[in-house]
Formats: structure tokens, C-alpha cells, sequence
């Protein structure tokens, strides 16, 4: 079944349309506009132009004053439709969110007796039932019961799930509606501290904080920003002097400096580098996974180390019958008929899956004889049985049932051993079953690997990054997975304490450690990784330790967070050497074109051969502005993540950005100029 997501606004949808171009003139606030000191100047730049054509508007020069202003306007407001196109993707969906956030009742419990309450007045520790056919009132754990929850109104899927007290599967999530059973929940967040809350604030992105090298790219900017700001201010009294001097031209004017700025500074990464942080943790969330931490989806897409868990991650989690393999002297028809009968009321998935593999090689459809008598499998016995006619027929544990043989007179067959281990070293679970006392043979129960799972391991060696498995398997069986998987390392008989350990020792040597976990046992390790995701189904210790929530409680989606992280760096670093590449064609535009009256020898790097200095000016400023609009859907949608060699990934994008990024202009400066010089007189 096709899994429901939250409603995805499209890019360009018009009320996004509507409603970021509204924003981008709201930005144009100076106050505002300090967040981007780049756009801020070329603000300030556009308030002096428009100034100066307003003082004069009859001058000679009036008209390409005019045009330089109005296409630095645009520029800014180019630059801010970009981000208020991705806040406003993000408010969409949080909009989405709000809808499931309802004040219910809550029956509140006072000792046996239940009050009704608002869902507002519930104080972590208040204890409330919840039955059938009602909401949710808050975050919290069950603590008595087990009931199946719709939990559409979070993740968007509308199957049911189970959530029950004692496991690592007892978290809910205030709004989701119990479709069957009971359950007693203890809340475990305030009114406006809940999950949901969280997660509108973090899709809003109100909390969002610039991330490591986020904060070292504006660093780049600034210095490049002000290295141009003081080569510019530089011109004009150089230009001055050498006028007066040679008695030819004039000093640069104000309109052709600010310009000059405006074109060399890195406008584009400058305009389009919030929009990339913020469109990754869209990404994500498309996906149903809550970034609680701008810095988490950064840190994803520097891991080198993911640590799994086997049981729903590599493996599906419910072990299945493959094989059935008799002991000497004993038929394969015995032993399938001992395995079927105590299978039979066996409600695990693994006994339902003995049931199928008999049904399945017999070719048949057996039934127990109505005067069968079952006795349930048991952590304490290891074993379960059926009574028949007055023969038991026993499966279970091979210690368990190798015990229960001998006290009833039993010998164990001399092969049974070799057989155990050898379904056990191939990372299988070897289960015996016995008549009476007579033991007749093994059933081969297997962990089914996830489909294309090693295939995706191969993808993430490729880019340098090593996985872990860890399991409770003993390991033995755990280096048979291992092998089966292609994980490059295991920690097997994994207790909490040493999943810790694990984490730390990679981080010691200098690895960024991704993990994945449910459990509150998992808290401690999720606590010290550097990405932590946790599953929405999972208690609230693991829930809030992690920095990532998926909700869809999928393990796997780790290595989607790690491919985002990687495509919001690699997208920044895309813009950044594509707007870099952009200044080459430039200075062969605006520079000869800001100085060939006082220079004349300059004309020889005018090797695009533009109409006249005016033109080559304005065609800069005009391809400036419309390069940021056309790199806004690159922006949002990020570079696409390809699993190759770190230097093998650097070459080709900067083949394709560098040398995009240098040619692009060249054609487009062109372009442009020719148009101008067709019907405009500058």
C-alpha cells in the first residue's frame, strides 16, 4: 500500500506565488535585511542609484541610471522571493500539522476514579485512559494496556499500528485516535511542549540555526563582500586621478561603482544560501522526518559511521521458516507433521511462518484433530506444544527441548548438534522439534534480509562511509548476517553500555557517528552520536535524546537523512562555485566597460565585442538579478546525491558548476547586450 504523506505545496503553486512576493517586498526592510549584510548593500546600492537619477533624471545618463537601479531592485527582490518562497513551503506544511492539534476531553485519572478535563489542563505525570474510538490528549507512554492507534494525523499513514505498555513500542502521540483496545497513557509534555508542537515550530523553521559551515560559507561571503567593497571604493579615486592626468574621460560615476559591486560581489550565493538549509529540512520532512536540529541534517551529511540495528533495519524483523532438516533415520514428513502441530496455536511470526512453509511443500492444507490441545510458547520453557491423540509433539530452543528428552528417558541423536551449529554459523536460529521423546530434527528459521539493503551498503562504502550492525545475536550468527548483509563491521550480544562505548571510541578517532534506535535502552548511544534518530513509535527517553524523528518509525530512512545531508552540502558548494565562476566572465563585461574612457587599452578585453560601455554595465547587472531567479528551483530541490568517491565528486561538480558557472555568463552577458543595443540607447 502506497504510504500517505503530508500535503506537498509544489514549488510554484500560485497562493505560495502570491504569498511569497507579498514577503519579498516585506523584506525589503533595512532592518530586515541586515540577516544578509550582502543583499543589504546591494540595497543600499539601489536606494543611491535611484537617488541619483531622481535628483537628475534629465541627465545624459538618466536612462542607464534608471535601468541599473530598477534591475538592482530586482535583484534584492529576487534574492528575497527566493526565501520567502521557502518559508513560506515550510509554514504549508506546519499549516498542515495545526489541522491535527485539537482540544479534546481527557478522562483523567484521581486513584480508580476518572475525571473529565480539557486536553489543555494535562500536566506531565497526569495519568488519562483512553478507549476506543478517542483522541489521543497528549504526548505520552502507555503504562497499562495495548490498543491499535491511527496515527494518520503525525505520519499521514492511516493503517493502525500497535502501541502496548513494556516494550519499546509504549510512546503516543497526542492526536492520534485509538481505533481498538485500551490503554492507560502517562503525559509526558505540557500543553505547547508536545511533539507536535515541536515539530510545527522546527517546519516553520522560527528555531532554525545556521549550521557549522553554514557559518564558514558567510564568513567566505563577508570577506569576499568586503575585499570588492574596498576594491570599488578604490576605483574612484584612482579613476579621478588618472583623468585628471591624461585630460581624457571622467571618474568613474557612482551608477557604473555601485554596479561594479553589485556584479563582482557574491550576490548569488548570498541570495540563495538561506533558501538551501531551509528546503533541506523540507526535504525531510517530505520524507516524515522531523529535523529537531538544523545542525543534525549537517552533521548527516558528514557521517562516516552509521550504526544499525539488525531486527528492522537490515533485517524485516520477524524471522522466517525456510528449511526443515530431519536428524538421521528420521522423514522430512515426521518432522513437518511434529513442527505443524506445534505451530499451530504458535500466534509469533514465526510460528505462523512454520505453518505456511508446511502448507506450502506439501502442497496441502492441514488441519489439528479437534481434540488437540495447545500449550503457548513461554520465555520460562522456551518451548511450545500440542497434545494429540495422546502423543506431545514439542518445538523450541535446542537446549529447552534436548532437556525435556532426557527427563522423559530420550536420548539426543548423535547429528543434532552439527546440524544446530550448522544452521547457526549460516545466521540462522536453529529450532528442534521432538514426538515424545524422540527428537526429530531441526527447523531452520532465517533472518530475512531487507530487499537491495546490501546493494545500499555498496553505495555508502563507495562514498566512505562504513557501517556497523548491532545485534543481541550471539556471534556466530551475527558474523553470518554480517557477511550475508555486507556490513563492513558487527557488535554482537550489544548491551546499552557498550553501544556507548562503541560511539565513543569511533568519535575519539575522529568519525562522525550516526545512529539509529527505539528503545530505552537506546537513549545513552543515542544521546552520544552525533545524528540520532529515533523512532516515533519508540519511548520518550529515546524520542528525546535523538535530533531526528522519523515518523514513520522506519529504521532504514537513516541512509535517506545521510543523502539529504549530503545534497544540502553538496548543493552549497554548487552555488558557491558556480557564483564564484560567475565573476570570470564579468570582469571581461564591467570592467573594460567602467574604465575604457580613461583607459582605452582595456578595449582588448572586450572579447565578447559589446554593443558600448553602457550596455556591457547594464547586461552584467540584468544577467546578475536573473541568475539568482533561475537557480531558485535548483535551490530548493538541492543537487542530486550520487554514492561516488569524495574526489570524484568534487571534479564533476566542479566541471559542471565551475564551468557552468563560467560559461553561462559569457552566453547570457551576450545575449542580453544584443538586446539592449537592438532597442535601447545606452
Amino acid at each position: 500500500m502506497a504510504r500517505k504523506r503530508y500535503p506537498r505545496p509544489a514549488a510554484f503553486e500560485p497562493g505560495l506565488l502570491r504569498e511569497a512576493l507579498v514577503g519579498s517586498v516585506l523584506k525589503l526592510d533595512l532592518r530586515r535585511q541586515v540577516q544578509n549584510p550582502v543583499m543589504l548593500l546591494v540595497e543600499v546600492g539601489g536606494i543611491l542609484t535611484t537617488a541619483t537619477f531622481l535628483v537628475a533624471p534629465t541627465a545624459p545618463t538618466a536612462l542607464f541610471t534608471a535601468l541599473v537601479s530598477a534591475w538592482l531592485w530586482l535583484t534584492v527582490l529576487f534574492a528575497n522571493f527566493a526565501e520567502s518562497l521557502s518559508e513560506g513551503r515550510g509554514r504549508a506544511r506546519a499549516a498542515s500539522l495545526r489541522e491535527s492539534r485539537t482540544s479534546v476531553v481527557a478522562h483523567r485519572l484521581r486513584g480508580d476514579a476518572a475525571e473529565d478535563v480539557p486536553s489543555s489542563d494535562l500536566r506531565t505525570g497526569d495519568l488519562v485512559r483512553v478507549g476506543e474510538t478517542e483522541v489521543v490528549p497528549g504526548d505520552g507512554d502507555v503504562v497499562k494496556g495495548a490498543a491499535q492507534i491511527n496515527e494518520a494525523a503525525v505520519t499521514g499513514e492511516s493503517a493502525p499500528v500497535i502501541r502496548e505498555a513494556g516494550g519499546d513500542r509504549s510512546a503516543v502521540t497526542g492526536g492520534t485516535t485509538v481505533v481498538a483496545g485500551e490503554i492507560v497513557v502517562r503525559i509526558t509534555a505540557n500543553p505547547g511542549e508536545t511533539f507536535l508542537d515541536r515539530m510545527i515550530t522546527m517546519v516553520e523553521g522560527a528555531e532554525r540555526r545556521k549550521t557549522p559551515n553554514e557559518l564558514a560559507l558567510d564568513v567566505l561571503v563577508l570577506s569576499l563582500t568586503a575585499v570588492f567593497l574596498v576594491v570599488v571604493g578604490a576605483i574612484y579615486p584612482v579613476s579621478a586621478y588618472s583623468a585628471a592626468e591624461s585630460g581624457t574621460g571622467a571618474a568613474v560615476s557612482l551608477t557604473v561603482l555601485v554596479a561594479l559591486f553589485v556584479c563582482l560581489a557574491p550576490t548569488t550565493i548570498a541570495a540563495l544560501l538561506p533558501v538551501i538549509g531551509i528546503a533541506g529540512m523540507d526535504r525531510l520532512f517530505r520524507r516524515n522526518v522531523v529535523a529537531l536540529s538544523g545542525r543534525a541534517i549537517e552533521a548527516a551529511g558528514d557521517v562516516n559511521v552509521l550504526l544499525l540495528d539488525k531486527t528492522g533495519t537490515i533485517t524485516h524483523g520477524n524471522r522466517q521458516a525456510v528449511e526443515f532438516v530431519p536428524v538421521e533415520g528420521v522423514s522430512r514428513a515426521e518432522l513437518m507433521e511434529a513442527a505443524f502441530l506445534s505451530s499451530f496455536a504458535d500466534e509469533t511470526p514465526e510460528g505462523k511462518s512454520i505453518v505456511a512453509l508446511v502448507r506450502k511443500k506439501t502442497g496441502a492444507v492441514p488441519e489439528c484433530p479437534p481434540d488437540t490441545s495447545f500449550t503457548p510458547f513461554s520465555p520460562q520453557t522456551r518451548m511450545s506444544a500440542a497434545e494429540c491423540g495422546g502423543v506431545a509433539y514439542l518445538k523450541g530452543a535446542a537446549d529447552a527441548i534436548t532437556a525435556k528428552v532426557a527427563d522423559l528417558g530420550g536420548r539426543v541423536p548423535p547429528d543434532l548438534t552439527a546440524k544446530v551449529n550448522g544452521i547457526a554459523s549460516e545466521g540462522g536460529t536453529p529450532l528442534v522439534a521432538a514426538r515424545d521423546s524422540t527428537v526429530l530434527g531441526v527447523i531452520f528459521l532465517k533472518d530475512i534480509l531487507k530487499t537491495g539493503i546490501r546493494e545500499r551498503f555498496a553505495d555508502l562504502r563507495k562514498i566512505g562511509i562504513k557501517t556497523v550492525m548491532i545485534t543481541g545475536d550471539n556471534p556466530l550468527t551475527a558474523a553470518a548476517i554480517a557477511a550475508e548483509a555486507g556490513v563492513d563491521d558487527y557488535l554482537a550480544e550489544a548491551k546499552p553500555d557498550e553501544k556507548l562505548r562503541l560511539i565513543r571510541e569511533y568519535q575519539d578517532e575522529g568519525y562522525m557517528v550516526a545512529m539509529t534506535g527505539d528503545g530505552t535502552n537506546d537513549a545513552p548511544a543515542l544521546a552520544q552520536a552525533d545524528v540520532a534518530v529515533a523512532m516515533n513509535s519508540g519511548t520518550q527517553p529515546a524520542r528525546e535524546a535523538a535530533n531526528i524523528i522519523d515518523l514513520d518509525s522506519d529504521p532504514t530512512k537513516l541512509l535517506e537523512i545521510v543523502e539529504v545531508g549530503k545534497e544540502i552540502l553538496m548543493t552549497r558548494g554548487a552555488l558557491t562555485t558556480f557564483s564564484i565562476a560567475n565573476d570570470v566572465a564579468k570582469y571581461f563585461a564591467i570592467i573594460p566597460a567602467a574604465l575604457i574612457a580613461i583607459y582605452p587599452q582595456l578595449a582588448a578585453l572586450n572579447i565578447m565585442h559589446l554593443a558600448s560601455p553602457g550596455s556591457a554595465i547594464l547586461s552584467a547587472v540584468i544577467f546578475n538579478a536573473l541568475v539568482i531567479l533561475c537557480l531558485i528551483p535548483l535551490a530548493l530541490a538541492g543537487v542530486r546525491f550520487r554514492p561516488m568517491p569524495a574526489s570524484r565528486l568534487f571534479a564533476l561538480n566542479l566541471t559542471v558548476f565551475g564551468l557552468g558557472g563560467v560559461v553561462a555568463p559569457f552566453v547570457g552577458i551576450k545575449v542580453i547586450d544584443m538586446i539592449i543595443a537592438a532597442f535601447l540607447p545606452v
